[in-house]
């Protein structure tokens, strides 16, 4: 009885439109800030290296290099301060989770770029 009650309270937390992304990929995530009594949006760039969990749980971790130091957010994907999340490459991996980032800088820190064949 109590398993219902929560599935239908999760059901009511997902958002209809989820972004589609891959870990590898780099993405562009668009996320509310409210700072007092005013709201911004700030933009933090940078590449996916987890995604976990499931139904309303579900969250993922973008790591980028700010002035020589590595910087990681997680966001859960259906928050209401995630507005959006834009691809803007896509990334070409062989594993799930990409922690192997963490040790390496500059160019060897890239992840190669999925060529996608375009039809008309």
């Amino acid at each position: 009885m109590n398993r219902n009650i929560i599935a239908e309270l999760e059901k009511e937390q997902i958002k209809a439109e989820k972004p589609q992304f891959n870990v590898g990929d780099t993405v562009r995530v668009a996320n509310r800030i409210k700072e007092g009594t005013r709201e911004r949006t700030q933009i933090f760039e940078g590449v996916v290296i987890k995604k976990q969990g499931g139904s309303n749980r579900e969250t993922f971790t973008v790591r980028k290099i700010s002035s020589g130091i590595g910087v990681e957010k997680t966001w859960p994907i259906n928050s209401p301060n995630v507005e959006d999340v834009t691809v803007v490459r896509m990334g070409k991996v062989r594993r799930a989770k990409l922690f192997y980032l963490r040790g390496l800088s500059g160019k060897k820190a890239k992840v190669k770029e999925k060529i996608v064949a375009r039809t008309k």
